[in-house]
């Protein structure tokens, strides 16, 4: 690559001598440039002849109406970065301090030329030094600017402290997250602090003390208060840097939001929480199904004996109530653990509503004024009796809210995809929505509160008026509908509930009208297999009442031995699904295997829908929930039989 000839120069020289202009020319030759010469004497010929090519200006302090003064200040006015040197005859000291203050690069006599070509390099490199550092500038700028560009559009604030003054500066995206408006922070570690919300300063304080004395970065979460009382989630990284000497001297950091990261993950942590004590739950409750499945029928047994003049008959029905107590606490368990046996049909949620208003209303007690209202067109598919339960439940939740009595706002309304931002439900999957929104003038809840109130055994409530299951079960029911639920609250502003299920197009299923049919005798015989002792019994009890000859059977290899061995037929297998040795489902495809002509009829303490994720059993197979009651075990089984007994006459021969 050729280097550039640095002798060849452009020179404008305002001169109204021709022959100082040619001595001048000569000067430079001299000195061993290369000069092209532009010669002017009036001002509109320098403004014409000023362009960026120039590299240099010669100009005489005194031409007639012009001038170097002049030439220096219509220089100014342009953004031409071009040196000026002053060439006069004649030029006072004074004058010449004067010229050089305003900008020119120097000034030479006319009979001293030759210091000319010397003074002009001295300008250029002067000159290509101001180019240089310009550049520079303006590279940093560039970069400045696109670093800001990024911060502002990741939302990012910056700050940056003198540790010796302790005065910290703030950029506007970093004052915008805490809520201040721009350029009015105070500059103060004091005034932080104030933003930080009062429970996390002293997190805050520690981890900056943290960090100062392993002279590492700081690494902060807390949450920052704005104005408005609206609480956000902020995390920030700071660094300390340090002179020669080792003692600080300025710090610098970043801030960002993680409001939505933080809700995200709270919202799995609580999801993970809420799973585990689902499994919980429905663990227990199987149980609990086995234990009352004893106590009612037992209980139904004596109180069918004794007869209705019998002294003992009010302590067994208080016995029997509180058993059927104990069993409504269990299948809200199984509802919040998503357990629980459904049969969903298609709905429309305002007939629901208003099916269910007049029940709410007294319920709910006249101190509190119930409003209900619905634009809702769309329908949803659930379980009736389950959205039934959640209206009612979150009724009495905003009941209990209100004891001084108030207003109580029951709304369904559709919800296209894309207004689910309006109810800021930006969490929901797209789609379309029924909304039902439950709102109550009570005395709201704090956040402590609002994290906890999805959980079983949770309540605010006294000990004994409260069983801290009445959300847990909208919570589980809503999930198990493929739904979602939210709540919006604050201390003495009341709460509203927003329950969001998916919208369906299908018609409206009318459900036909259950006739009561009675229980009915057999004389079948029946092989029984439970491992529960007392269930057991239960079963045999109830079932030889009613004229069938049972077999009872503890185990499944038992139970196998009799169906090998026992001499007369055996017409129906009833059997408990999670037994030890082998399933339910394994021991009925074993004794169908010895006797292809038996019926099974399984029943279980979990509820069906957990018993075919465990066992893979056919959703079509007869199957009874614990606790039973006692006419509906014998109903159930004439029901097995008599289907058996209708396809044998119905099947070809």
């Amino acid at each position: 690559m050729t280097e550039p000839d640095l002798s060849r120069i452009n020179v404008l020289l305002v001169e109204d001598s021709a022959n100082d202009a040619e001595l001048i020319g000569e000067a430079l030759r001299r000195a061993g440039l290369v000069p092209t010469l532009q010669h002017v004497e009036t001002e509109a010929a320098f403004l014409a002849a000023l362009n960026s090519e120039l590299d240099v200006i010669l100009a005489d302090y005194d031409v007639p109406n012009f001038g170097a003064v002049r030439a220096l200040d219509l220089l100014k006015r342009t953004d031409l970065d071009v040196p000026l040197i002053v060439v006069s005859g004649s030029i006072g000291e004074e004058t010449a301090v004067r010229i050089l203050q305003s900008g020119a690069s120097d000034y030479l006599l006319k009979d001293r030329l030759t210091r000319l070509g010397q003074a002009v390099r001295r300008a250029m490199d002067e000159r290509a030094r101001r180019r240089k550092q310009r550049a520079v500038e303006d590279a940093l700028n560039a970069a400045e600017a696109r670093m800001r560009f990024a911060l502002e559009a990741a939302r990012v604030g910056v700050w940056d402290a003198d540790i010796q003054s302790g005065r910290q500066t703030w950029s506007d995206t970093l004052e915008a997250l805490h809520g201040i408006p721009p350029g009015t922070f105070d500059g103060t570690h004091e005034a932080f602090m104030k933003c930080v919300h009062r429970d996390d300063r002293q997190q805050v304080e520690d981890e900056i003390a943290s960090a100062a004395r392993r002279s590492g970065d700081s690494h902060l979460l807390y949450r920052s208060v704005w104005p408005d009382g609206s609480i956000h989630w902020l995390a920030g990284r700071g660094r300390t840097f340090y002179d020669q000497a080792g003692q600080p001297v300025r710090a610098a950091g970043i801030g960002w939001d993680v409001t939505e990261r933080h809700a995200l993950e709270e919202q799995y942590r609580q999801s993970q929480k809420m799973e585990a004590v689902g499994l919980l739950a429905g663990g227990v409750a199987h149980d609990f199904n086995n234990l009352l499945t004893v106590i009612q029928g037992f209980c139904s047994l004596i109180i069918d004996a004794s007869g209705p003049d019998s002294p003992h008959r009010p302590d067994l029905l208080e016995i029997q109530g509180a058993a059927d107590r104990a069993t409504s606490l269990t299948r809200q368990l199984l509802a919040f653990s998503r357990r629980q046996k459904m049969e969903p049909q298609v709905l429309d949620l305002h007939s629901v509503l208003s099916s269910v208003e007049p029940m709410l209303k007294r319920l709910i007690g006249e101190d509190i004024q119930v409003e209900t209202k619905s634009t809702a067109e769309g329908r949803i598919r659930a379980d009736p009796g389950q959205i039934e339960q959640v209206l009612v439940n979150l009724a009495v939740n905003a009941r209990d809210a209100m004891p001084q009595g108030g207003r109580l706002t029951i709304a369904v309304a559709d919800v296209p995809t894309g207004d689910l931002d309006l109810h800021d439900r930006s969490d929901l999957l797209p789609g379309r929505y029924v909304m039902l929104s439950v709102t109550d003038t009570g005395t709201g809840m704090d956040e402590a509160t609002k994290a906890r109130i999805f959980e079983p055994f949770f309540t605010t409530k006294p000990t004994g008026q409260g069983t801290g299951l009445g959300l847990a079960t909208v919570y589980g029911i809503v999930k198990q509908s493929g739904g979602h639920v939210a709540v919006r609250s604050a201390i003495g502003r009341g709460s509203t509930f927003e329950v969001f299920l998916p919208r369906v197009d299908e018609p409206v299923e009318e459900r036909p009208d259950v006739i009561a049919q009675d229980v009915g005798r057999g004389s079948e015989s029946i092989l029984v297999a439970e491992d529960e002792e007392n269930v057991r019994r239960l079963i045999q009890r109830v079932i030889e009442h009613s004229g069938y000859r049972v077999l009872m059977a503890s185990t499944p290899h038992q139970a196998l031995e009799i169906a090998r061995h026992h001499p007369g037929p055996i017409d129906l297998l009833l059997s408990d699904v999670i037994m030890p040795e082998m399933t339910g489902p394994a021991l009925a495809e074993q004794i169908v295997a010895i006797r292809p002509d038996v019926c099974v009829l399984y029943m279980s303490g979990y509820t069906d829908n957990a018993v075919m994720q465990r066992t893979g059993l056919d959703r079509t197979i007869p199957f009874i929930q614990k606790p039973f009651a006692t006419e509906v075990l014998v109903r159930k089984v004439r029901e097995v039989l008599d289907a058996r007994a209708l396809s044998r006459a119905t099947s070809p021969r």
